[in-house]
């Protein structure tokens, strides 16, 4: 009997397989100052991370600013910006890749829906939808790419979402979702020969403070109670902090083989929304 691995020696680790992390690496992420955004930043500044992040208002920020210990507060960069005014979320880029002499990743996380249902939302809508989430994405990534390849390479995380791969109101978020997935895809094949990695992560309902589920909850249980019966088999949505994770993981060094995909943190979620598809 032949043994296919005969011949070839036991791959060893060395020095143990100790989480490398993220620790000295400099990283953007959108939407930092709140929700989802605001629990990565503050992973990466916790994990060792040179970060910066923005936010549409300066009391986000301040208040972030004020909650870090001062060891966090000297490695955050962070400005009040909208990111679809033209220039701004460039002139963002070139600001902190400058503070930190260069980028090793970028996380793009502001993202949001404008306008009801298909007969109610009109062009602007799904305009305003589209360069909210695909349009920030992609200046994001072209902004930060000179600084990404002088460093050698790096990693992209685009932040979609459970309604970008499984169908739900409304049309024109789950589209724009849908588009970041593909264009992760996309990206990774085009920029890969650069060393550059991208992929896309798309969090399920997540329970966040004064937001939708976390709303629900309180203001309507048993219909909180329905929704999570039917559609989430573990019985509860996401945390931030376990997307967060996932986000970091993919920035550090550990996933450099995983380039191109989308992977789900939703528990296995069903429907995005309590109304089934």
């Amino acid at each position: 009997m032949v043994n296919v691995d005969d011949g070839v020696p036991a791959q060893r680790w060395e020095g143990g397989t100790g989480w490398p992390g993220v620790r000295d690496k400099r990283i953007l992420v959108t939407g930092g100052s709140r929700g989802l955004g605001e629990q990565i930043v503050r992973l990466l500044l916790a994990e060792g991370a040179h970060t910066g992040t923005c936010a549409r208002t300066a009391p986000g920020i301040e208040a972030l600013d004020v909650s870090l210990t001062d060891r966090e507060r000297t490695r955050l960069f962070a400005e009040a910006l909208d990111v679809t005014e033209p220039g701004r979320l460039e002139g963002f880029v070139t600001g902190a890749a400058r503070r930190f002499g260069g980028l090793d990743g970028v996380v793009a996380c502001v993202g949001g829906s404008r306008g009801g249902g298909f007969e109610h939302a009109d062009a602007g809508d799904w305009a305003a939808t589209w360069e909210v989430n695909v349009g920030h994405t992609t200046r994001l990534v072209r902004a930060a790419l000179p600084h990404l390849r002088a460093a050698g390479g790096g990693s992209v995380v685009i932040i979609s979402s459970v309604s970008g791969w499984k169908p739900g109101p409304h049309a024109q978020y789950g589209t724009a979702k849908s588009a970041q997935i593909h264009l992760a895809a996309s990206l990774a094949r085009e920029l890969g020969p650069d060393g550059i990695r991208v992929n896309a992560v798309s969090p399920g309902s997540m329970l966040i403070p004064g937001r939708r589920w976390a709303r629900m909850r309180t203001e309507t249980p048993e219909a909180y109670a329905a929704f999570t019966g039917a559609e989430l088999p573990g019985g509860a949505p996401v945390e931030p902090q376990e997307v967060a994770r996932a986000v970091v993981f993919l920035l550090s060094d550990w996933s450099s083989g995983i380039s191109g995909a989308n992977l789900p943190v939703d528990r296995a979620q069903n429907a995005p929304t309590p109304y089934g598809y």
